[in-house]
């Protein structure tokens, strides 16, 4: 699923048909001094397996959006002299860490791609078959028939990407979220004064001190009922599941901060409850907005039990109190 022609694609349903095992050879060995020899029939080879490989290369299935049927080799037949037939051919496709795999019929998780090369088959080649000479016995010496290749597996598969980062940004639309990530890695994301400016998830790796890093990702804004679907809805909350530390971002002219993270948080656990369970900060944007005596008065508004900073993009304020902040989180 691409949004508005982006080359950002996190959903694909995929067909994977395995190879063919490889029929078993039925033959009697002959040569010049053996007129009539027993059967040396060999067995067929195995059909070609279909895998997935994480590539931290990559961070999109675009590359799957039009390739949407991939089959592996057939196994190669058995031969005389009791010779086994080639392997199919394996096939690999490369997904980005963070790749989940469902069965399309049943929705279910069949597992999660999380390691660069970690390789994991999803669908198996059929085993070659027996050739005759596995046949012989004291009764049927001369056996002429052989086991055919059995069928690989087949199947629809849905591939859904979740991001994975150290920090996710969660806030309303317009909350400072692209800004605040422009400003402290490299990424450029699309920054606009409208809602749902950003419509897939960037990411940006974030300098700290020492040569030291984390990598942050802003997630497209929530609101209100996402977690029915309404907006973005549960299209992007998937995202958030993958990020270690949850960065709340409330601007500072917001009516009520601590109404607006607990209706970010409802939000969340309406989604998937485990997520309250993820470390979480909350970042107040905009803050340039706010004397100090204003500020003050803000802090005694805050919710209690979660971390809180006060910063500004645009003004540069706060930023390494925030990088601070994130960092003994994310090694707590």
């Amino acid at each position: 699923m691409a949004v508005n022609g982006s080359n950002f694609v996190d959903y694909v349903k995929i067909h994977c048909a395995a190879g063919h095992g490889g029929a078993g050879s039925v033959h009697l060995h002959r040569s010049r001094l053996t007129a009539k020899g027993g059967p040396d029939g060999g067995d067929g080879g195995r059909g070609g397996n279909i895998y997935l490989r994480g590539n931290n290369q990559m961070w999109t299935l675009l590359h799957l959006k039009y390739k949407r049927h991939v089959k592996g080799g057939a196994g190669g037949g058995g031969s005389s002299n009791n010779s086994f037939g080639d392997d199919g051919k394996d096939e690999y496709i490369d997904v980005p860490l963070g790749t989940v795999v469902r069965d399309a019929e049943t929705q279910e998780i069949i597992f999660e791609v999380t390691d660069h090369g970690q390789e994991i088959i999803i669908r198996k080649g059929g085993l070659g078959g027996r050739g005759n000479s596995w046949f012989k016995n004291s009764v049927r010496q001369t056996p002429r028939y052989a086991q055919p290749g059995i069928e690989g597996e087949e199947g629809w598969n849905i591939l859904e990407l979740k991001v994975l980062a150290d920090v996710g940004l969660v806030g309303f639309p317009n909350a400072g979220k692209s800004t605040l990530l422009s400003v402290i890695s490299a990424a450029k994301p699309k920054i606009a004064d409208y809602a749902f400016t950003t419509l897939v998830p960037n990411l940006g790796i974030v300098a700290y001190r020492d040569n030291r890093s984390f990598v942050m990702a802003d997630i497209p804004g929530i609101i209100e009922g996402a977690n029915e679907g309404k907006g973005l809805g549960i299209r992007f909350l998937r995202h958030i599941e993958r990020n270690s530390t949850l960065l709340f971002l409330v601007p500072a002219d917001a009516d009520d901060i601590a109404k607006e993270y607990e209706i970010l948080l409802n939000e969340l656990a309406l989604y998937n409850p485990e997520l309250l369970h993820k470390d979480r900060l909350l970042a107040i944007s905009k803050s340039d907005m706010l004397d100090d005596e204003l500020q003050a008065e803000v802090a005694e508004t805050l919710p209690k039990g979660v971390k809180t900073v006060f910063f500004s993009s645009v003004a540069q304020q706060g930023l390494m109190e925030l990088k601070d902040l994130i960092w003994q989180q994310l090694n707590a």
